[in-house]
């Protein structure tokens, strides 16, 4: 019989809640597509496949507390690659990066998109072999590591669950821990007394595997710092590590990201008051943590700001949020309209401390290009909104602009859906006011673009870019940028990415009432307006595909158009009025006269569906 001894400990610390707050119609759900995953499966894949033929045989002592920038596990220790590595998802985690297990896969995807209530093994993180071999029990092997559900997306269910196998020198793994899903906990540690000799072998490894609700939660576990080694004991559950726990902030004020030029239009509004970031001593004794940070043009290589004489006095187990100004002398460096520029954070632990050293530096980057965020690029929700079938919804995003600049369109995070949301159609719109919202009187709509479809880029940034008919040029202020979704078109919850580790206003305002009503939902919508120069779009061809194709003439009409079909497949038509409301539809087949004698004057979309595909809409004119 196998000899497990397990014994459980909790680190006490600050806890971020992550529920899912209701705002009338506004909602936020499940996040069940992770880009950043998707975007670098295939290279991670190839990796592997060139560093796991012939697996390496590791030795004692085994660490890994996931520090790094990848947002996979290293293959120097792992051999699978299914989690997400990131330093995003765990609430107050013992030191930067996490490891999260949820019921997306290496891809990004769900294990299963059509299902929503079937359980299944999902991730799994299997070690390297490790020889174990001629160890004894009087060596008093120990296994232990941190795990914590929910962090800061959705907790695993009752029946989901996390487990932790050991391969026996018969070669099958067996289950030496589990645990069920439960809500948000603080990081708990469990330490694992290896007695039984089947596991003494020069083979050894473990792995770890949740349980998971495919698709209906994400079902999220983290796991972090996992140590294997002899002569412990089941008091060694103190941690002598002084480390980052989290990214430091960036440089600007408000946004995460902008043009350069509108930085440099007046740098004194745009940057922070200062930055910052978090270090946790772990140990139970009193250090003095000295520290020192950077910030340099990446570019052109200057040093921008900087401090090497910070220190901080830590009691043991207590956090510290470090706080600095920048103070940047001979002013920010020059670049043309239209440049990438990237400025540098990098903070850094000066004093020798034991434990781990690669926790002990961290950087940021903060990038100035052509589009407006106030997200860091990550989403650990979805944001959608509960919509009535006869009325539209309306997302608005607040931006400012320093200096008049050109939008030529408009960036979106869309998170997955179950069926794919290729059916649904929105509308973008550009306001330079909203009715109730900082005194304004009425909307005032100065540009839309209609008809588009959501998509699900694995480009660098992940997201869809939908560039503008004619660029708007917009004047310095404020301005109001997002999406309509219509009404009666069944494009109710239709999911955005939700950044929920933006902390501060989300300049987010949504009207599905006929008013504008300011979010109460935590966290940035993934909504980014593209400015400046020329911009290519995002490919659509993987999501329309089989469109209908179909015009109407005449155009403008007065009471009458004819369709015309270049296939036979059967169809229907909708009309809609340019917010979206439907007015005609009817079956369409080619040469089918409609009668639009009942419209009044003015402009229309109309548009032809085949089997839930849209086709390409077209406007007309009443007259």
């Amino acid at each position: 019989m196998s000899k497990i001894i397990v014994i459980l400990s909790v680190v006490v610390g600050a806890i971020v809640a992550s529920l899912s707050p209701v705002s009338g119609q506004e909602y936020a759900g499940q996040l069940r597509y992770n880009a950043l995953l998707n975007g670098r499966y295939n290279a991670q894949k190839n990796r592997s496949a060139r560093t796991t033929i012939v697996p390496d045989t590791l030795s004692l002592p085994f660490f890994e507390d996931f520090t790094g920038y990848d947002v996979y596990p290293d293959t120097n220790k792992w051999l699978d690659y299914e989690v997400y590595i990131n330093n995003t998802m765990g609430a107050s985690p013992v030191s930067r990066g996490v490891a999260t297990f949820d019921a997306l896969n290496s891809n990004g995807f769900p294990y299963d998109s059509f299902s929503n209530i079937n359980f299944r093994y999902a991730d799994s993180l299997t070690s390297k072999p490790i020889n174990m071999a001629g160890i004894h029990k009087s060596d008093s092997v120990y296994f232990s590591f941190f795990y914590q559900p929910q962090g800061n997306g959705f907790h695993p269910l009752p029946q989901d669950s996390l487990m932790l196998y050991f391969l026996d020198r018969f070669g099958g793994y067996v289950k030496v821990w589990a645990t069920s899903g439960t809500t948000l906990q603080p990081f708990q540690q469990v330490m694992i007394s290896i007695q039984d000799t089947i596991y003494y072998h020069g083979g050894f490894s473990f792995r770890f595997v949740n349980k998971a609700a495919l698709y209906w939660a994400d079902a999220v576990w983290n796991v972090d710092y996992i140590r294997l080694d002899r002569n412990r004991n089941a008091g060694d559950t103190i941690i002598t590590d002084v480390a980052f726990t989290s990214d430091p902030t960036f440089l600007l004020n408000d946004y995460t990201a902008m043009p350069y030029n509108q930085f440099a239009f007046n740098p004194a509004s745009e940057i922070a008051p200062h930055i910052s970031d978090s270090i946790r001593n772990s140990g139970p004794s009193a250090q003095t943590v000295n520290y020192a940070y950077t910030v340099s043009d990446v570019n052109g290589g200057a040093v921008l700001s900087s401090n090497a004489t910070g220190s901080l006095l830590f009691s043991g187990d207590e956090t510290h949020q470090v706080v600095n100004s920048v103070s940047v002398t001979g002013g920010y460096p020059v670049y043309p309209a239209g440049s990438r520029v990237v400025f540098e954070t990098q903070y850094s632990l000066t004093a020798p401390f034991s434990g781990p050293s690669a926790n002990d530096t961290i950087v940021k980057d903060q990038v100035f290009d052509n589009y407006l965020a106030y997200d860091d690029g990550t989403a650990e929700k979805s944001y959608f909104l509960i919509l009535s079938p006869t009325l539209d919804g309306r997302i608005a995003i607040e931006f400012h602009l320093n200096e008049p600049d050109t939008m030529r369109g408009m960036a979106i995070y869309f998170g997955r859906q179950a069926p794919e949301p290729t059916y649904k159609n929105f509308n973008i719109f550009v306001y330079s006011a909203l009715e109730g919202v900082n005194g304004a009187g009425a909307d005032v709509a100065i540009d839309s673009q209609e008809f588009y479809i959501p998509g699900y880029a694995d480009s660098q940034n992940h997201f869809w870019e939908y560039i503008f008919d004619q660029p708007l040029v917009l004047p310095a202020g404020t301005f109001y940028a997002g999406t309509q979704q219509p009404a009666a078109s069944g494009d109710d919850t239709l999911y955005f990415g939700l950044d929920v580790n933006r902390i501060g206003a989300n300049h987010a305002y949504f009207n599905v009432l006929h008013f504008w009503e300011p979010s109460l939902i935590s966290g940035a919508i993934m909504i980014r307006p593209l400015l400046g120069g020329h911009i290519i779009g995002t490919s659509v061809t993987d999501v329309r595909l089989n469109q209908p194709k179909w015009s109407i003439t005449p155009n403008p009409a007065t009471d009458r158009l004819q369709l015309e079909m270049y296939d036979a497949r059967q169809s229907e038509y909708r009309i809609t009025d340019i917010l979206g409301h439907s007015l005609l539809h009817g079956s369409a087949v080619s040469g089918k006269i409609i009668d639009i004698s009942s419209l009044a004057p003015g402009m229309y979309l109309m548009n032809v569906v085949n089997n839930g595909v849209a086709g390409a809409p077209h406007k007309f004119i009443k007259l």
